[in-house]
């Protein structure tokens, strides 16, 4: 592990400790038929009235952080010898693992809503859009089951550009090789 992986090393931890100290909450109102709705970010061990820990979104930061740790490791990782040009893959897989950290944190920062009077029981609840974590939500519930399909869907996404984007070994050939050398073996079998 080089120096770069160890400061990410800790940054990840140093936010996981942050999540913790500070779990998203929701506030359940006995005028509402005790539908819980998301009341915003407090410190773990303070008395808060009525509120309960959302967990599913806290496990979703969570895993976002995990994610991102692993990704801010596989990009800073030490060049094997045979490969000294090309830190953590190629560039194009650079990116694609800097858009999927970007995505999951977007994803984090504006998750689905749906309004406290629409709830209903059902596999998937109603949408009512996205909306600023940070911002006043007394009045909408988090949708976990469409946030966790978001997520998700990044992660595969990520995970198969990832595999599309890699390079060739030695022994493989791409398909405008393998047509070029059909081409030449046809040409020499004409003459």
């Amino acid at each position: 592990m080089n120096n770069a992986q160890r400061i990410a090393l800790v940054v990840a931890v140093a936010n996981l400790v942050l999540l913790l100290m500070f779990p998203p909450y929701d506030y359940i109102s006995l005028q509402r038929g005790g539908i819980p709705t998301f009341d915003g970010f407090y410190i773990a061990f303070g008395s808060h009235q009525n509120r309960t820990v959302n967990a599913n979104f806290l496990t979703l930061e969570v895993i976002v952080v995990l994610i991102n740790a692993f990704i801010a490791l596989l990009l800073l990782r030490d060049p094997p010898l045979r490969q000294l040009t090309r830190p953590g893959g190629n560039r194009k897989q650079r990116i694609v693992l800097g858009l999927v950290a970007i995505n999951l944190v977007l994803v984090l920062l504006f998750p689905p809503f749906e309004f406290f009077g629409a709830i209903t029981k059902a596999a998937l609840p109603t949408f009512e859009g996205f909306y600023f974590v940070f911002a006043d939500n007394s009045q909408r519930q988090l949708i976990a089951p469409i946030l966790y399909i978001e997520v998700a869907l990044i992660i595969i996404n990520g995970a198969l550009l990832w595999l599309v984007f890699k390079d060739k070994g030695p022994g493989e050939a791409s398909a405008e090789q393998v047509r070029e050398l059909a081409q030449r073996v046809r040409a020499a079998q004409k003459k």
